[in-house]
């Protein structure tokens, strides 16, 4: 991914109470599916919808115009997009998935507000907008294509500089370690998550995703997890 668009996924990541550490030891308090006992919560793909049993490219979160967030998770080498929703992150649920015209692997450079995400195509192919406003679809517009330019956008006075992404960069992958504090140390014990490819944090509920080679794993922390205030919507 490119910098700009760390910088978006991570959305302000919190990480107080969360200390995951790539491929060596970290230290947190977390729990396995079991938000009684402990302050994280680490659900695996086996306890998310199907989709989420699936391994992707990239993944991005996107607030919806009736204060959902919905997780877009690029499968398929971009040819499906997998939607769930993860407004409640003790209920994550599917919205399905949709095929996407032009199946080559991209990732998201920019958030467009209410119309979508900007997006590159990796390997130097060009951008196009990713529409978000009703049926997912991709739209390729004129002089989005061009290499080594910085492109300005009104929306959030942000810039992009035009560099294509390798694959190769884009699919190193890190493992995860969670340290689970028990009461005693026979109670201690890690939650590894293997190669994994992205993170991305919702600040509002504390929440980090996953994306890895098995699929979808949501790190929940339930003290920070608040109802959200949802209107009724027939659009995203």
């Amino acid at each position: 991914m490119t910098a700009n668009t760390d910088v978006k996924l991570s959305r302000h990541i919190l990480r107080p109470a969360l200390v995951m550490v790539l491929a060596g030891i970290s230290a947190a308090s977390v729990a396995f599916d079991n938000p009684s006992s402990n302050d994280i919560v680490v659900v695996p793909p086996a306890n998310l919808p199907t989709l989420a049993r699936e391994s992707g490219e990239a993944m991005f979160l996107h607030d919806t115009t009736d204060g959902r967030t919905f997780l877009y998770v690029e499968q398929h080498e971009g040819a499906q997009l997998a939607i769930f929703d993860v407004t409640d992150p003790a209920y994550v649920t599917s919205k399905g998935s949709v095929q996407l015209a032009g199946a080559r692997p991209f990732d998201v450079v920019a958030d467009l507000g209410k119309r979508g995400e900007l997006v590159r195509f990796r390997g130097g192919q060009g951008a196009a907008v990713l529409d978000l406003r009703g049926t997912p679809v991709l739209t390729k517009v004129p002089g989005l294509d061009a290499q080594n330019s910085t492109i300005l956008l009104a929306d959030d006075s942000s810039r992009l500089t035009g560099r294509s992404v390798s694959a190769a960069a884009v699919q190193s992958t890190r493992d995860y370690r969670v340290f689970r504090s028990g009461e005693s140390p026979s109670d201690d014990r890690v939650v590894e998550v293997k190669n994994v490819r992205q993170e991305a944090t919702n600040p509002g509920t504390g929440t980090t995703f996953l994306l890895a080679e098995k699929g979808l794993y949501v790190v929940r922390r339930p003290s920070l997890e608040a109802t959200p205030e949802i209107f009724p919507s027939t659009g995203r």
